[in-house]
């Protein structure tokens, strides 16, 4: 692998820990929104170029539902990056997108699968 390359990759990943944690303090203590309270960022991805951010989030809670959330988040994206551009110095501030995260769903099913299995 090419030298630059891994540097690049570093760097990457280095600006979405940042930016996951960022966005982690905005959930908590500035977005007053209750679509998105109940939610928690489980993961950034970064292009390369580090020009769009993929943040992926789960649900918290029975009263919550993935559309409602991701209008949510969709409304505070403005307020979100903002809040970016002013804590992380970067050429560009990101343009963010949201994606649910269904690892979590997806792991809860294979621990009752294997329950089952273990029961019969």
């Amino acid at each position: 692998m090419v030298k630059g390359a891994v540097m690049s990759v570093d760097r990457s990943q280095r600006v979405g820990d940042l930016i996951l944690r960022e966005i982690s303090n905005l959930l908590l203590r500035k977005v007053k929104d209750p679509r998105i309270k109940e939610t928690t960022i489980t993961e950034v991805h970064m292009t390369k170029d580090l020009r769009i951010a993929y943040v992926y989030y789960s649900l918290f809670g029975q009263d919550v539902n993935k559309k409602s959330a991701q209008d949510g988040f969709e409304s505070a994206k403005g307020f979100i990056r903002k809040e970016i551009g002013e804590k992380i110095q970067l050429r560009y501030v990101p343009d963010i997108h949201f994606k649910y995260d269904n690892s979590l769903e997806y792991g809860q099913e294979m621990d009752n699968l294997l329950d089952k299995i273990i029961r019969n």
